[in-house]
């Protein structure tokens, strides 16, 4: 088996192939479905983001898997093979591990060392759970990667280096002025209310914003998330104004007309706010009151035409990418970088020793079924022995066997954490003349089952 990512992501992509390749999060599972049902994918999970398409998966050929992802990528991201060729990046094996990593602890992301990418790893699991097309190994993959990205955080100030592209983003529109002090006492609206608009609206009451309104499709969610906010349910803040607004063209347009900050992230396949409703809400505005727009969606929610709207100024992702190559702290990141190639060693060492698991266990079952044969010869050969003593020529014949095979069974779990360690497995098979069947049932025991 090869495990294989292929994807694209801000690094080796412009925003415009990002945002047309942008999957909806109904489509994921489709996806995923679509991977498993091909000849050379036995396991897959996709990681999709505002700024990455990453398809994963465990497959039993290289080259037919590449060609396969890649296909399944354009399919579903409605681009054409040969366009998106050129965007792609292909990892394998130690260089795939290596990338998740780097990925779950922020190394990899626009903003350098932002945490959210967690939140999304978990999000992408529990996707590939739910569609049951995560096995053994990207299972153990993705709950390392997320282990990988808390340690880099707690254990480095990497958090320091960079922070959530919604802070990013409020930094770039509050220009020279420290965020809280340009933020304190103005009206916010929030377009959205999944995780990112959540962190959004979250991020704007502890800044200070006086007046927060949260505008949704689905209502519910939408005032579960002002109740969080106000503290009716959770801890909240309080003396914060906040209340929900279903999405239409009437209440967004009222609601802009009001607003100072607007922020803006939902899973709509079009715009959410056009050029012309700018514009018209602009006009019932004070002329001094200029309208600061961050559009954090892939796609795009915002019409790019805003920025010629007098009083509005819109920050996208695409002008996040263009400001975002500032140097972190070094320090810290070259610290997360050793933690990233230290647990990579850990992740790889660890597959090997569990692929020599099944020969072992095949080892033990074989030295057991020849006890078990040699014992019922004997108490064919020695039929007045009583409960007591057949008890202990039991034992003792189990004892001597289990003595002889432990050391090397230590042994061979060792070394098959070392590179090459396969090789032992393959000794194993043929010093014992172990039956491949009985070791691939041990690989594979669902194939076991009817």
């Amino acid at each position: 088996m090869t495990l294989l990512v292929v994807g694209l992501s801000h690094r080796s992509a412009p925003v415009s192939v990002l945002e047309r390749a942008a999957l909806a999060p109904e489509a994921r599972g489709k996806l995923l479905e679509d991977a498993v049902s091909t000849e050379p994918v036995v396991e897959s999970a996709v990681l999709s983001t505002c700024n990455r398409i990453e398809l994963y998966a465990d497959v039993e050929k290289f080259h037919a898997g590449v060609a396969e992802l890649s296909s399944l990528l354009a399919r579903h991201s409605g681009l054409g093979i040969d366009e998106l060729t050129p965007y792609l990046y292909v990892h394998y094996e130690d260089r795939a591990v290596h990338h998740l990593f780097s990925v779950a602890c922020g190394l990899d992301s626009m903003v350098v060392g932002e945490g959210q990418i967690l939140g999304q790893i978990k999000d992408a699991l529990a996707v590939s759970q739910d569609e049951d097309t995560a096995g053994r190994l990207l299972n153990e993959l993705f709950q390392q990667a997320l282990r990988v990205g808390k340690r880099a955080h707690s254990e480095t100030a990497i958090d320091r280096a960079g922070q959530s592209l919604v802070t990013f983003g409020l930094e770039q529109l509050a220009g020279s002025r420290p965020v809280p002090e340009w933020v304190t006492g103005k009206r916010a609206l929030v377009i959205g209310a999944g995780s990112m608009s959540s962190l959004a609206a979250t991020t704007l009451a502890r800044v200070g914003v006086s007046e927060l309104v949260i505008a949704n499709r689905t209502l519910d969610r939408a005032e579960r998330l002002v109740s969080a906010l106000t503290g009716d349910d959770g801890p909240g803040h309080p003396h914060l104004a906040a209340r929900s607004v279903p999405i239409n063209a009437i209440s967004v347009t009222a609601e802009l007309a009001l607003a100072d900050i607007v922020v803006s992230c939902t899973g709509a396949s079009g715009l959410v706010l056009t050029a012309d409703v700018v514009e018209k809400a602009g006009a019932d505005r004070r002329a001094d009151a200029p309208l600061a727009l961050l559009d954090l969606a892939m796609p795009r929610d915002i019409d790019t035409g805003v920025h010629r709207i007098d009083g509005a100024r819109l920050v996208d992702i695409e002008s996040l990418a263009e400001v975002s190559a500032d140097a972190p702290m070094v320090a810290d990141v070259e610290a997360v970088q050793g933690i990233v190639t230290e647990e990579v060693a850990a992740f790889d060492a660890a597959q090997r020793a569990a692929r020599i698991t099944p020969t072992v266990v095949a080892l033990r079952a074989m030295a057991s079924g020849v006890v078990a044969g040699e014992l019922n010869r004997l108490e064919g050969r020695l039929p007045d022995l009583d409960e007591k003593q057949r008890a202990e020529v039991t034992r003792t014949v189990r004892r001597v066997v289990d003595k002889l095979l432990h050391a090397p069974t230590v042994r061979i779990k060792e070394l098959a954490r070392e590179p090459g360690g396969a090789d032992y497995a393959v000794a194993l098979r043929e010093l014992f003349d172990l039956d491949p069947q009985t070791v691939a049932a041990v690989s594979n025991p669902e194939q076991e089952r009817p």
